[in-house]
């Protein structure tokens, strides 16, 4: 099964291999990987075969792991991605994560896509429980989980491996039935 889903002004699919560059300029700006785990590529030969892992694990059956593109409605640009990590079938749950460009930044892109991704997990996925983690120091993330109406569960301790050291983290979750 493919996931993709729109909201108003972003579509999210699958990546592609047609992808890959602007997957890469994503990946290279300091400010979006501040918060991020998976450190600067020091060339595009290393987003090359991360992205190429992403497409395959999409390819296996059945799917675990959706990386995913948004890209604007208006003149489909980039605007960033979005993951989904589903857990064991029988726990219903999956993991959201994003990452947008700087300059989508401010736009309510990230709180519309997120409500747009939580309305898929439940309504045409059948989950259960959806989470998302979020370094207790990154307001603006913190701030999107919220509005989309996830609620604040608790706090990992030092176990998000960033470029600064190991960051503490929340976890923010939604229950179908919270919808």
């Amino acid at each position: 099964m493919s996931v993709s889903f729109e909201s108003p002004r972003l579509r999210v699919q699958p990546i592609c291999q047609a992808d890959f560059g602007s997957i890469h300029e994503l990946l290279s700006i300091p400010e979006t990987d501040r918060y991020n785990a998976l450190g600067i590529p020091e060339e595009y030969s290393q987003t090359e075969r991360l992205a190429s892992e992403w497409v395959a694990l999409m390819a296996t059956q059945p799917v675990f792991s959706y990386t995913l593109t948004i890209e604007r409605l208006s003149d489909q640009s980039f605007v960033g991605m979005y993951g989904l990590k589903l857990s064991a079938a029988k726990y219903r749950a999956g993991e959201l994560w994003y990452k947008l460009h700087k300059d989508h930044w401010g736009q309510g892109y990230a709180t519309e896509i997120t409500k747009s991704a939580l309305r898929y997990c439940f309504e045409e996925l059948n989950l259960h429980r959806v989470e998302a983690g979020v370094a207790v120091e990154n307001i603006a993330s913190i701030r999107v989980l919220e509005k989309a109406g996830m609620t604040r569960e608790g706090m990992k301790r030092k176990n998000l491996p960033l470029s600064t050291g190991f960051s503490d983290s929340f976890v923010y979750a939604m229950l179908r039935e919270d919808l």
